[in-house]
């Protein structure tokens, strides 16, 4: 002790940094006396890794006592919870970004794949109405009552419930506190468990105990804890005896005394004990046998089941007799076996002793784990033992901690809410109202767990008693409409959204959904037929390898996909896989690979069946009888409500793009009309009841209460709706039915239709602005257009379904699905059609798609200047065949460059310009560009060629990505971070030698000028005739310049290996497999170093 005093009396930081270490040593050990499994005796504190200046500014200590509070070290012992929580997190979003590539989630990454932290205010909310409701149902006191602001009171009950809880009051009023026994089976750091001491502690004083015994019997008598993650028990450990010596300063000395052992564990595994250390255990005394070769055969590989293991009771007793017997035997001829067993069996009884036993209350926050994320052995395990919860680990627990509670008594978690509604929870509800009722419930919604953002994790909280009451009326409180967690929190507190409902309404809908919220309307149109008596609703498929079967369309050869219908005989067909929300028409971007009838996807599934990677049902592509079968669309996963789509009959469906058919005996109409139903505002309000989550499935929407009526004032709101939307989904380049762009249709101050411009070349307006604003005007109207026939098909089916009491028709602006003109984005779109033109994508002379893969001169005559015009009907069937005077010509070698000055004549900027002098006139040209400078973000400094320069060099390509979902058709080849070089080319016209072409027209080209350019300005800076300024720009050029041309040096080592390989590319790859070729290339660079190179820019 004294060289700690000298330590501290130097002054030296040093000195005093090494005190501090001694100090922490020596209080671990003292700590250690009291909390053997958290805190291990150690020597030396360099055993612990201590950094350096632990006590400096900005050091973890100092952060830990400056910026937390005095009394949150005393009294909020859960904040260590909250460190263990992020503490794991990076480890966290590392198994989830493996389980996005089907990695499964192994038994070490569990604990951390799983851990979130519970909120207070809804820890306090559990306990209270569970351990706190079983005491006051015997015990009552208003006193008591009043401190716990989270319990509810009981909803009045009817004379005969009244009855049947009264004998389960006086039941419980038999109860002593030292009685009750609290189980959380997933404790994590002990949340939940250091505020049931919390409230124990008040029901043991209103009892009458001594408050210095209290701290002492709680820990001996009543808290128990399981969980996989043994830092997270060790963490719980000390969370629960720092709370308990809050209550008693001398409990460190009473616990070493009475040698007082915590009832937590975290599971241990058998592995590792031998038959013949059994034997050895075992000695004279065989009845022990059967009782330890269980325990070794049900904790084997025990982490990976955790508390969701099935234990049953054995002689406890007399093993931790034998147990006792071996320690005290010193005969030393055993002592591997000896050691084993002392170190292993201890944990593994005690645990057996927890799991085996029941509980009067149980109280927990499990682990959310999709079935996906299972490993085989615990989704074998969870199939097998809890078929009816096996979707994910969180209902699996739901059903255990029905088993490890007493009948009559509670159980209170916090879960995602899908197994209140979805389809594939019916059986598990089914099962949980046949033995239990709810008490109270609490719907939280999204934004609950801080670790969690979005709106992906939706949560509820309850409170069930183990038996059966269907007439019970429970308390529920809908708060999923609040943002976070504090207003939810004061929002129940106030009382509001709550509701009283029983069991027996509950189950008066198909399914059993929780929809404790329904008014009695509501409630009965579910006694009318639903949407399954007319329709048929079906999942799609699964390709088991979307990379490799499903792209954009925009990616494939046009020949590929000339008409996307079951007719022709293609390789690539229009796939329907959800997507955005949006409503009536949309969401066409993908084809799939169906050639011969999906020979590909049908051979990748039966090997991976065939190598035990899949089940049998996975084997199949599902429904086929439906492919190519008109029908109503949604997304199954959404952030909001699900929004419903016309398709045709042009189509495969995939699993995530359901879709409900009409049977053979519905007309065309009544499917229509289907469509409007399920797009309006009643569908949506029974939508909550039966899918409140993200997910909407085919059988969700089966279920909906469905009322068979037709009028043709109906059918025309409905198919204005699909109308307005198609026009809005085709007047965008990532439609494969996009025709020209919408500022080039406008025709004395209006816009006309595409097929009116049949001999009209170009835009009659002069003023792109003129354009755009006549393009405003439209896109307005047609918005509120649609959200007035959306409104009107709301007042009929409000009518319809005599919800006018309920309902109102009006339509939120953001709940209308397409577009209005946006100046940006459009004049974007604009500069984006126009480089499709410049590379012969898309012509002004001739309507669509021109070029996309196969033979260039089939589609244009560069020599002749001519464009082959190909006209349609509406069913895709050919009209005309023609070819007609290019009046803007593509770039005949198929490389645009992009660079800083006007370098060549045939640079990005020039076509652009030659462009726009095109399609509207020489004369405005100057305004034209003015406008469209402006409207994407033009500097003070800057001329519009200045702004439109800039946006090429360093957003379109950024833009492009986007627009084209990272799929980019257009490539930019880019040397690096100082733009010594760029250019652009177009991927459907690339051939093997135009790297080379890049290489010897361009880039070496592109380095002479820069040399030329330096000399230049060289001129400049030595003249006298220039301005100090002038120089000094000049100056600053050539320092640009040169680190272009170094650059171009570096970037010229890895286009010319490129060139040399004639790299040929197959557009059925897509654009991941086919761009990947051309990055990563390794060569030697300028310092003779051996590195890798990117020919393209980074997407």
């Amino acid at each position: 002790m004294q060289n700690i005093y000298t330590l501290l009396d130097s002054g030296k930081t040093e000195d005093r940094e090494e005190a501090y270490k001694h100090i922490l040593v020596k209080q671990c050990n003292e700590l250690g006396k009291i909390i053997p499994e958290m805190f291990e005796k150690i020597s030396d504190y360099t055993e612990l890794l201590l950094p350096d200046n632990l006590l400096e500014e900005g050091s973890i200590i100092r952060k830990m006592v400056e910026d937390i509070e005095e009394k949150d070290w005393k009294e909020e012992v859960e904040m260590i919870g909250w460190m263990y929580q992020y503490y794991i997190s990076e480890k966290k979003d590392e198994i989830f970004a493996a389980l996005k590539k089907n990695v499964k989630i192994t038994k070490e990454n569990i604990p951390a794949a799983t851990q979130l932290f519970t909120p207070k205010w809804i820890v306090k909310y559990m306990v209270e109405n569970s351990l706190g409701r079983l005491w006051l149902e015997g015990h009552p006191n208003e006193e008591l009552q009043k401190e716990w602001k989270y319990y509810l009171e009981e909803a009045q009950q009817e004379l005969e419930v009244e009855e049947e809880l009264k004998k389960i009051k006086e039941e419980h009023s038999k109860l002593k506190p030292e009685d009750i026994k609290v189980l959380d089976p997933c404790m994590g750091s002990g949340h939940i468990l250091v505020y049931a001491f919390d409230v124990l502690y008040e029901i043991y004083k209103t009892a009458g105990y001594s408050e210095r015994e209290i701290p002492r019997m709680i820990l001996k008598n009543n808290l128990y804890g399981l969980d996989i993650d043994d830092r997270a028990a060790q963490l719980a450990s000390f969370a629960l005896i720092m709370k308990a010596r809050h209550y008693n300063r001398r409990l460190f000395r009473e616990i070493e005394r009475e040698h007082l052992e915590l009832n937590l564990c975290s599971i241990q595994e058998s592995n590792g004990i031998t038959k013949e250390a059994i034997d050895y255990f075992v000695g004279k005394n065989e009845e022990l046998r059967s009782d330890v070769e269980y325990l070794v055969e049900v904790f084997t590989d025990a982490k990976e089941y955790g508390s969701i293991l099935e234990v049953e009771k054995v002689n406890f007793e007399a093993l931790k007799q034998r147990l006792k017997e071996i320690e005290e035997d010193h005969n030393f001829t055993f002592g591997d076996y000896r050691k084993m067993l002392l170190d292993k069996l201890p944990m593994i009884i005690k645990q057996a002793e927890i799991m085996s036993r029941k509980y009067e209350v149980c109280v927990t926050n499990p682990p959310y784990m999709s079935s996906a994320g299972m490993n085989g052995k615990i989704f074998s395990y969870v199939k097998k033992n809890y078929n009816e919860g096996r979707n994910d680990l969180y209902t699996v627990f739901i059903l255990k901690c029905m088993d490890y509670c007493l009948n009559g008594k509670y159980v209170s978690m916090i879960t995602q809410q899908g197994w209140m509604s979805l389809t594939r929870s019916e059986k598990l509800r089914e099962y949980i109202y046949g033995n239990v009722f709810y008490t109270n419930l609490v719907e939280l919604g999204s934004h609950i767990f801080e670790g969690l953002s979005g709106e992906v994790v939706k949560s509820t909280a309850f409170v069930y008693r183990k038996d059966k009451n269907d007439n019970y009326l429970g308390i529920y409180n809908k708060l999923g409409n609040y943002t976070d967690s504090e207003q939810k929190r004061c929002a129940f507190l106030s009382g509001k959204n709550q509701y009283v409902y029983s069991m027996k309404n509950i189950k008066k809908i198909e399914g059993y959904p929780l929809s404790y919220w329904l008014s009695s309307e509501l409630l009965n149109l579910f006694s009318n037929s639903t949407v399954s008596s007319n329709f048929i609703c079906r999942a799609g498929m699964q390709t088991g390898n979307n990379e490799v079967f499903i792209r954009y369309w925009y990616e494939v050869e046009k020949g590929k996909l000339e008409s996307i219908t079951k007719s022709c005989d293609s390789k690539w067909y229009s796939y329907n896989k959800g997507g955005s929300q949006r409503k009536w028409y949309g969401n066409k971007e993908l084809v799939v690979n169906w050639e011969n009838n999906g020979k590909d996807i049908k051979k990748y599934k039966k090997e991976r069946y065939e190598a035990g990677e899949i089940e049998k049902k996975n084997s199949e592509c599902w429904n086929t009888e439906f492919y190519f079968v008109e029908g109503i669309t949604w997304s199954s996963i959404s952030s909001g409500t699900p929004m419903f789509r016309y398709e045709s009959k042009e189509s495969i469906f995939d699993i995530k793009g359901p879709t409900c058919f009409a049977k053979n005996t519905v007309s065309h109409d009544k499917l229509l009309c289907i469509m409007g139903y399920l797009n309006s505002s009643v569908a949506r309000c029974l939508l909550q009841v039966l899918s409140p989550t993200l997910d909407c499935n085919p059988g969700t929407v089966s279920k909906l209460p469905y009322i068979d009526y037709k009028e043709e004032n109906l059918l025309q709101l409905i198919n204005k709706c699909i109308k307005i939307s198609k026009k809005d989904w085709d007047s965008f380049e990532t439609s494969w039915n996009f025709k020209v762009h919408p500022l080039l249709l406008i025709e004395n101050g209006e816009l006309r239709a595409e097929s009116d411009e049949k001999n009209k070349k170009l835009s009659t307006t002069k003023y792109i602005a003129d354009a755009f604003d006549v393009w405003r005007s439209f896109t307005d109207k047609q918005f509120e257009q649609l959200k007035y026939n959306e409104e009107e098909l709301n007042r009929i089916f409000i009518n319809i379904y005599g919800l006018q009491d309920e309902l109102t028709p009006e339509v939120e602006d953001k709940n209308i699905t397409i577009r209005k003109a946006d100046r940006e984005r459009d004049i974007k779109s604009f500069i984006s059609y126009a480089v499709g033109c410049m590379f012969g994508r898309y012509s002004i002379d001739a309507e669509g798609l021109i070029y996309a893969g196969g033979e260039f001169k089939g589609k244009r005559n560069l020599d002749e200047k001519k464009v082959r015009r190909i006209e349609k009907d509406d069913d895709g069937n050919i009209i005309s065949d023609s070819w007609v005077d290019a009046t803007f010509l593509p770039d005949a070698d198929n490389v645009i460059p992009i660079t800083e000055d006007e370098y060549f004549e045939d640079d990005i900027v020039s076509r652009f310009i030659d462009f726009v002098r095109t399609v509207y006139s020489e004369e405005t040209l100057e305004e034209n560009l003015d406008f469209i400078a402006d409207s994407i973000g033009r500097k003070p400094s800057e001329t519009a060629r200045q702004t439109i320069r800039r946006y090429f060099i360093k957003d379109f390509y950024k833009d492009h990505l986007k627009i084209y979902q990272r799929r980019p058709i257009y490539w930019m080849l880019d040397s690096g971070k100082n733009d010594g070089f760029k250019a652009l080319i177009y991927m459907h016209r690339y051939n093997e030698q135009t790297v080379a072409r890049v290489r010897t027209d361009y880039l070496h080209t592109l380095q002479r000028k820069y040399e030329a350019e330096i000399q230049r300005q060289q001129l400049i800076v030595d003249s006298k005739e220039y301005t100090v300024k002038d120089r000094t720009a000049a100056s600053r050029k050539i320092g640009r310049i040169s680190k272009q041309i170094e650059e171009c040096r570096e970037y010229d080592e890895v286009v010319a290996h490129l060139a040399n390989d004639k790299i040929s590319i197959d557009l059925d790859d897509g654009v991941k497999v086919n761009y990947a070729k051309f990055q990563g290339a390794k060569v030697i660079n300028s310092k003779g170093k051996e590195v890798k190179m990117d020919l393209l820019a980074k997407i």
